[in-house]
């Protein structure tokens, strides 16, 4: 992780690899020279230079693990009228060059051994710095108990499905619940609807656990979800959110 204080520098990062998440959403690793590692949870800026000069420069949360090396890995989902996720999606290819800096962030931030037990509640795209954190406690071989609630479109809107679900099979005190708040399948057998105060009572650790809660999404997801967690008991010096706007930018 980069220390306080220190200056951010532009770094030039190499694409290596780019992965369909879904329909609208994929994910692009890079390698960036000078890269000195993150913790889980953290972002950071991507810039863009068209050959007329003008740049574009959005923030994107990092959703590989520490300990990788020189790689990033961000997962990008498309705006409507963006300037910076088409591009990504639609142009970029592997051997390509991106400007990234980071990591950005200290707060927003989890690492094996602080311990738990957690919460993380994901809306949409928000899922990623969380995804960080179960990527990061796998590795680890950590056992901290963690349940992911996450909000989602449609089943075809989720992220890292196969992923989750892998992870959710390793009988390692991870438990996985999906709501979908729009359409669902005929067969669906997960949660329907918002996230609401019932849902988060039915799968929210004890809070007598003291637990720590992660919140991600779209401003309104996570004030209402926020609200929930303190009128629900849970301690809230140990409730962290990070928001995003229409724009996709970190906030």
């Amino acid at each position: 992780m980069i220390e306080a204080g220190r200056r951010l520098e532009w770094l030039n990062a190499r694409v290596i690899e780019v992965r369909v998440e879904n329909f609208q959403v994929k994910t692009i690793v890079s390698e960036a020279s000078g890269w000195t590692d993150h913790a889980a949870g953290q972002h950071v800026d991507i810039r863009l230079t068209a050959p007329d000069g003008y740049q574009a420069q959005r923030s994107y949360s990092i959703a590989n693990a520490p300990g990788d090396g020189q790689r990033v890995g961000i997962t990008v989902q498309r705006v409507d009228n963006g300037e910076v996720s088409p591009f990504l999606l639609d142009e970029l290819r592997v051997g390509d060059t991106i400007e990234l800096r980071g990591p950005i962030g200290g707060y927003f931030t989890w690492e094996p051994g602080d311990g738990g037990p957690l919460l993380l509640l994901a809306g949409g795209s928000g899922v990623v710095p969380l995804m960080c954190m179960l990527r990061a406690r796998a590795k680890a071989g950590d056992l901290t108990p963690v349940t992911l609630l996450y909000s989602s479109r449609s089943d075809r809107h989720i992220i890292y499905r196969e992923e989750l679900d892998r992870l959710a099979a390793a009988g390692d005190g991870f438990t996985l619940v999906h709501t979908l708040t729009h359409e669902r399948p005929e067969r669906w057998i997960g949660e329907t609807g918002l996230i609401d105060r019932p849902m988060l009572e039915r799968h929210g650790p004890d809070r007598g656990a003291n637990p720590q809660s992660f919140v991600c999404g779209p401003t309104p997801f996570v004030e209402a979800i926020a609200n929930h967690l303190v009128a629900l008991g849970y301690p809230g010096d140990r409730i962290k959110t990070e928001r995003f706007g229409p724009s996709g930018d970190v906030k």
